[in-house]
């Protein structure tokens, strides 16, 4: 017999594979066991050459085998007796192989090559033994008809090939006489990087085996921005900026001979990233094409259990071997050809997914630089002059990059679902013929609704958004001005306009959700149309009846099928939008720049001609400027760390000085912002070294602009610009308008110099920075910032002091060149030299001897105005109004202070009640869903939409179920025998009647849904505001503004638009993967026992990434925020980093930002393909066992078709069950930190012994909008609220015009409003920024006085007023309230001499109690002291 005298090679194959598992066993270290301890030993993970190529290889010949086997098992089932040799020898051969890749690995984690001889010797061994087998079925008379032969001879090739890799390694690292060492990646020798993905051999990149120790990790800890590490080199946002700024370089150089013509940055991401697009692509068109084996799978398998139920018995063919026909057409090998597809399908497309994002966030990190780059360079007058605002820089920071980012994720969409889409569609014809092509013309009649649609979301989006920053500026203003609406009685009037505006944004959210609903409906109402009508067509149009291989194998193609259409409107959405963000950055990018670093060079003279559109940009990351040494040495801890000195070096010129005791000399300058027209003109000064030079002019001439074009930052249309070599790299600027990091005080004082404490000290000593540092919680480590700022109610009153100590003091006698532009003529005495401005020019130029000498007219006039400073300069009201300002801000600190860990509480409430921090306690605390908050957030939409959706899910989900039972049964019955016309039209009656049932269902559940979370949003907003408006005074002193705020912000928003689809999508394939397991388990019950493993298994995979996707989530929440808050301060301080020179430390910030930023989300994505490549393996797992339950166990063809039909959208859902999970529990945080708020008590009078008596009346016994209602008070700090003048006055609009004009008569305010376009319809903007602080005083006494109560209390209400205007408001007060009780808090006491009564208050007791006379003449008093220290 042939199979006889096979047997020997067989068994001798067998042989050799045994004898090498045995060699290998001897080192084999074990799989995973250095790749599990990342942190001690992944500096010795290399890779051989050929690796890849290794492993690719040795998976295609365990793909061989394990054919080989299935051959082998198939051919002895046809035999009537056992022949082991059959099968044997090839599951010896998988377990080798397997074996040989495990011994592989181990081999380059010990970096021990010479160990490769041993596997070199098992693929000669293998490579013969097989040849042998090839030559005997030669000889035999076999051929590539038979598929034995066919096996023996792929598994020759791929031995051959294997032993050419080994060859290809041994020869350069084993037999030289000076063999290669082999050096691991420079990233793995800095234990810092944790992101391994580039470096892990493919069997870890394909599964993402690596993760599972940062996955596991988290639940014992969370993860932090230390336990992710820095980015790998070829990842850092620097790397991929020069990639791309070289291939956008290229670009301009082509069109540098066409003005006409702008370079294409298209073109330049393409060249920089196209490989890797076109790898995600190759690896998404493989997966698009596997995914059509399931439909193919299913329908043989569905075909062959039909085929044995129809059969006889048949006499068993005792053939030799099989042809790959034969072997396609057994059930069995379907089943595991249908397992490895889906395997690989969905390997291939987490490749895809993870390739591409990884693409996009290089691609994000390269735009970033880009764009940092040219705001260093953009031209000042870009910004002065509107062309470039910030809020334009900031969308091109956090949304046009962000746009073209997603849009490269999609990217590959665009050429894969064209091929989609044709193979579907040709698939579908060859199974039903013409009528596939109705079901096809639906879905693609249908996708433009489905655009339409999603534009309708998009607009529905803006709108929304428009009426939501309406609403967050009112609140806003409410909660600034809490304490005045409170004493007012004002809260509900404020309130009322919140919520009038929430109605606006609720009715845009209605539309919001009802567009989202239909998007939800057509997802799942179009599918269910297509077949309807494919099936109805097929019934009548076809003479053949529908079988169950057909109609489920179409049934999965109209599921592919769907997806892409679907989604061509996302990607065709994206593409637009990508077009316009490549256009604004385009712009952005060939916009004015200043000159070449030229003012402090030797000079810088720049004709107007030039100073047209730039095409480059100059980005020198770390060029270290002139007189620092560059390092000699790189830091091995940070290998390629932000290193651009080499790519591009800025070329200076050098030029002495003529006079060395010039610092700066300005000749024949006329400078411009940009328009053309000189801002600055004749401009011919020096600027003497190591003196004080003062610059002075009225409002509007010309000084800052002076010093902003001696810094370079003005266009030079004429004239030069000097330094001397000693200045040129030495220059500090503070500018006019105050500028602070988003750092600590300290940080923002030393300003990238080396910290010297004593020089510290005594810079902040001679700014009297001391005293307000000392007030801050965290001293000067207290972070501060733009939105932040605690100086910023410090209006110091302190110019003496810095004049005599930091200016004359610390600087002057520092032999320091000072120039100061001041309107504080006083000060004039202490100059060395003196320029004085007029009109943009020069009006007089020297010594103030000089000009009194040469200028008359011109010191006189300086005389005058010197002699109205000094006596408006009163030392008592600055010392005092400085103590008011630092007991403010202790006031303010301490109170953020005392909550700044408000947030953390609400997050660890379970944390605070059990502390017990042991492992098990930790790890179930991490991983408990806040079941509690979900049911809140349910029931806070009402439990009437709650039951609906509930039902109206489940019913859903029930008629689709049935809608499949009946094909199953309608194919079935079909297949068995033919029935008549009756029961054909009784089919496909029922059938038509349960799809319309379907369709309807999927709008109802998609709507309710939606409805459901507008109501919870609409409910949870007016109950949060509510409970704001009526909580204590005593809440808004100790919680900070901001915290409140982002409730209002932040969790609003999540809850109005995020819960809802997310909450819908979790229902929604947690049901379907229900259904589905339950139709399996009905199809074929057996398939229980194989649940409960995979159920298991399910269960821990989405526990564990739960805890570690939600850390992650926060990382890169928490890391974007700095990243754009630093593009914002950036362009912000703009002239005062040029003028440090510190562009290079301000770009290595960003870099460091950027790559914090990415690496967050890179192993977010990391964890989302981690949890996906888990479920989908599951999910083929499921395929599996069902398929081989139903094959075995069931005899209707039907309900097998319908078990793998829903086996395969298990696969699809489960990683969506986890994800929605996840994201759910993520976003009830928001929930939870409303209701935090929901618990608090509501305003009531505090105070435990004692009672208030006004006119008789105990105020306990008042409801407290009552008494509040007859009271008027003036506060400390002036609050205006945006609107009109006659709103602030009269928000409830009881008041005549005429004394609404008196109130503004009485507060000196009349002529002034007069003046104003609108009068009493002036606008007032938010917080009233268009007046004056004395001005907003003014308002805030006006509106006092429109109330006319009987009890006026006045508290510190003229601390922002001048003196005189005091004066005068005091004798109003007294003459407009004479008949009236008036109670003043006064903290300069001259201005309560003629008070009827005086009381002394220390630390909550009264000291004295008595009339100004009766308390002045005790000289020992309390009263008196305070009056002889104020006089």
């Amino acid at each position: 017999m042939p199979g006889t005298e096979h047997c020997l090679p067989n068994y001798s194959a067998g042989a050799c594979f045994a004898s090498y598992t045995d060699l290998s066993k001897g080192y084999s270290i074990g799989w995973g066991s250095q790749s599990s301890k990342v942190q001690i030993h992944h500096n010795t993970w290399l890779h051989f050459p050929g690796h890849n190529l290794r492993w690719i290889l040795t998976f295609a010949l365990l793909f061989v085998h394990v054919c080989e086997i299935a051959e082998g098992i198939v051919s002895d089932s046809r035999r009537e007796s056992r022949h082991l040799h059959l099968f044997m020898p090839a599951v010896m051969g998988f377990v080798a192989t397997t074996t040989s890749i495990v011994y592989y690995h181990n081999i380059e984690t010990s970096n021990f090559p010479k160990l490769l001889l041993a596997l070199f010797l098992y693929w000669v061994m293998a490579f013969i033994t097989k040849t042998i087998k090839l030559v005997k079925y030669w000889q035999s008379g076999w051929g590539i008809s038979n598929l034995r032969f066919c096996i023996t001879g792929i598994m020759v090739i791929l031995n051959g090939l294997l032993m050419a890799v080994e060859i290809n390694v041994i020869r350069r690292y084993v037999f030289f006489v000076n063999p290669q060492k082999v050096k691991p990646p420079e990233d793995l020798q800095d234990l810092g990087v944790r992101f391994l993905q580039p470096f892990v051999n493919l069997l870890s990149k394909a599964t993402y085996w690596w993760m599972n120790t940062l996955i596991i990790s988290a639940h014992k800890k969370p993860i932090d921005l230390k336990a992710i590490g820095k980015l790998p080199i070829a990842m850092r946002a620097v790397t991929n900026y020069v990639c791309l700024k070289d291939a956008y370089e290229e670009q301009k150089k082509k069109v540098a001979d066409d003005p006409n013509r702008t370079p294409s940055i298209w073109l330049a991401m393409y060249r920089a990233f196209g490989r890797p697009i076109l790898l995600s692509s190759t690896f998404r068109y493989l997966a698009d094409l596997l995914g059509f084996a399931g439909p193919l799978c299913i329908s043989g398998i569905v075909q062959r259990v039909n085929e044995t139920q129809n059969e006889t018995n048949n006499p068993t063919r005792a053939l030799e071997t099989l042809s790959s026909k034969e072997f396609l057409e057994n059930a069995y090998v379907l089943a595991v050809l249908l397992f490895l597809a889906l395997i690989l399908q969905r390997t291939f497309l987490q490749a895809s997914y993870y390739v591409t994002i990884e693409t996009g966030i290089n691609l994000r990190g390269a735009l970033l630089a880009m764009i940092y780059n040219k705001i260093l360079r953009l031209s000042t007058s870009n910004l002065s002059m509107g062309e470039m605002t910030l809020g334009q820089i900031n969308n091109l920071v956090a949304i046009e990059t962000n746009q073209l980012m997603w849009f490269l994720f999609l990217c590959p969409n665009l050429w894969a679902m064209p091929v989609q889409i044709i193979m579907g569609v040709i698939l579908l014809y060859n199974l039903l013929g013409s009528s596939a092509l109705v079901g096809a013309a639906v879905i693609v009649l249908l996708a433009p609704i489905q655009y339409f649609i999603a534009t309708k979301l998009a607009e529905a989006q803006k709108s929304t958004l428009d009426y939501s920053t309406e609403r967050l500026k009112k609140t806003n203003e409410i909660l600034k001005g809490i304490k005045l609406l409170k004493l007012y009685a004002w809260e509900h009037i404020f309130c009322k306009s919140v919520e009038e505006t929430r109605m606006k944004e609720l009715s845009s959210l209605k539309t919001f959700a009802l567009y989202t609903s239909l998007s939800i409906f057509m997802n799942a109402a179009i599918p269910i149309a297509a077949v309807l009508a494919t099936f109805v067509t097929h019934a009548y149009a076809s003479g053949n009846n529908l079988k169950p291989a057909e109609a489920f194998a179409s049934l999965s193609l109209f599921h592919i099928l769907v997806t892409p259409l679907f989604l061509l409107s996302t990607v065709v959405r994206f593409a637009v939008k990508a077009i316009v963000s490549v256009q604004k950055l385009n712009e952005f990018l060939l916009s004015d720049e200043i000159g070449e670093d030229s003012w402090r060079t030797g000079e810088s003279s720049l004709p107007f001609e030039s100073c047209k559109k730039h095409t480059g940009v100059r980005f020198n990351l770390c060029s270290f400027p002139f007189g620092m040494q560059q390092p000699k040495t790189i830091n091995r801890k940070q290998p390629g760390r932000y290193h651009l000195d080499n790519y591009e070096q800025s070329t200076r010129r050098l030029r002495p000085m003529e006079t060395e005791d010039v610092a700066i000399k300005v000749t024949n300058g006329y400078f411009s912002w940009g328009s053309g027209l000189a801002t600055l003109s004749n401009i011919d000064i020096r600027i003497p070294t190591g003196q004080l030079t003062m610059i002075v002019g009225q409002v509007g001439c010309g000084k800052s602009s002076l010093l902003l074009a001696i810094l370079g930052e003005m266009q030079t249309l004429e004239g030069k610009v000097h330094w001397s070599n000693r200045n040129r790299y030495s220059v500090a600027y503070a500018a006019q308008k105050p500028w602070l990091l988003n750092a600590t005080v300290e940080e923002n004082i030393t300003f990238g110099s080396p910290f010297n404490k004593q020089r510290y000290k005594a810079v902040t000593d001679a700014c009297s920075l001391q005293p307000d540092i000392d007030l801050l919680p965290f001293g000067d480590q207290t972070e501060i910032g733009e939105r932040d700022d605690p100086f910023s109610a410090l209006d110091i009153h302190l110019s003496d002091h810095l004049m005599q100590e930091g200016i004359l003091k610390f600087l002057q006698d520092d032999k320091r060149t000072l120039v100061l532009v001041t309107h504080k003529l006083q000060y004039l005495t202490h100059a060395d030299w003196i320029i004085a401005m007029k009109d943009g020019s020069v009006l007089r130029e020297g010594t103030l001897k000089d000009i009194q000498t040469k200028d008359v007219e011109l010191y006189e006039h300086w005389k005058t105005l010197m002699n109205r400073q000094d006596q408006e300069l009163e030392k008592d009201m600055e010392a005092d109004q400085t103590t008011l300002e630092r007991k403010t801000l202790r006031r303010a600190m301490y109170s953020r202070e005392a909550k700044a860990q408000l947030e953390d509480e609400d997050e660890e409430e379970e944390e605070e009640e059990d502390e017990d921090d042991n492992m098990s306690t930790v790890m179930r605390l991490r991983t408990k869903m806040p079941w509690k908050t979900c049911w809140r957030y349910l029931t806070s939409g009402g439990f009437f939409l709650l039951f609906l959706m509930i039902f109206s899910k489940l019913l859903k989900h029930s008629v689709i179920v049935a809608i499949d039972y009946w094909l199953a049964t309608w194919t079935s019955e079909y297949s068995i025998n033919s029935t008549g016309k009756a029961d054909q039209t009784y089919y496909v009656a029922g059938f038509s009647i349960l799809c319309g049932a379907g369709i309807f269902l999927c709008l109802v559940t998609s709507l309710t849904v939606e409805w459901m979370g507008l109501t919870a949003a609409k409910n949870l907003h007016h109950n949060l505001l509510n409970k704001i408006i009526l909580g204590p005074i005593r809440f808004f002193d100790t919680t900070p503004l901001g915290l409140i705020l982002n409730r209002f912000s932040a969790d609003t928003n999540i809850i109005d638009q995020h819960i809802p689809p997310t909450l819908e999508s979790l229902t929604r394939s947690t049901l379907l993967c229900v259904s589905a397991i339950g139709m399996i388990s009905y199809a074929t019950p057996v398939f229980l026992v194989a649940l409960v493993p995979l159920g298991v298994a399910f269960y821990f995979i989405q526990k564990y990434f739960r805890v570690a996707s939600k850390d992650l989530q926060e990382l890169d929440d928490s890391t974007q925020l700095p990243l754009l808050c630093h593009f914002s301060e950036t362009a912000e301080g703009l002239t005062t980093i040029r003028a440090f020179r510190h562009e290079t430390r301000f770009k290595q910030r960003m870099l460091e930002l950027t790559d914090t930023n990415n690496i967050a989300y890179l192993f977010l994505s990391a964890a989302n393909r981690w949890l996906e490549v888990r479920t989908d393996y599951l999910g083929a797992c499921i395929v599996l066992t069902a398929s081989i339950a139903s094959i075995s166990g069931s005899s209707n063809s039907g309900l097998v078709g319908l078990g793998l039909l829903y086996a395969l959208t298990i696969t699809n859902y489960l990683n969506w069950v986890v994800r929605n999970l996840a994201d759910v529990e993520v976003q009830m945080g928001a929930v939870k930190k409303v209701n935090s708020f929901l618990t608090m008590e509501s305003e009531n009078y505090e105070g435990t012994m004692g009672k208030i008596v006004i006119d008789g009346i105990d105020i306990s016994k008042l409801p407290l909008h009552t008494l509040r209602s007859r009271l008027s008070i003036i506060l400390q700090d002036p609050i205006l609220f945006s609107g009109s003048i006659r709103f602030n006055l009269d928000p409830e609009c009881k008041c005549t015009d005429d004394r609404l004009w008196e109130a503004l008569e009485i507060a000196q305010l009349k002529n002034m409003v007069k003046s104003l376009p609108g009068g009493l319809d002036a606008v007032v903007t938010e917080g009233g920024e268009n007046f004056s602080v004395g001005q907003r005083q003014l308002f805030c006494l006006a509106r006092a006085f429109v109330r006319k109560s009987s009890i006026l209390i006045m508290d510190e209400a003229t601390a922002s007023i001048d003196m005189a205007t005091e004066n005068i408001l005091q004798k109003v007060v007294m003459t407009a309230f004479a008949d009236r009780t008036v109670v003043t808090i006064a903290h300069r006491v001259h201005t309560i001499l003629t008070a009827d009564l005086v009381i002394v208050m220390k630390r909550g007791n009264i000291l004295e109690y008595d009339t100004p006379e009766s308390l002045l003449a005790r000289e020992d008093g309390v009263f008196a002291s305070f009056v002889r220290a104020d006089m």
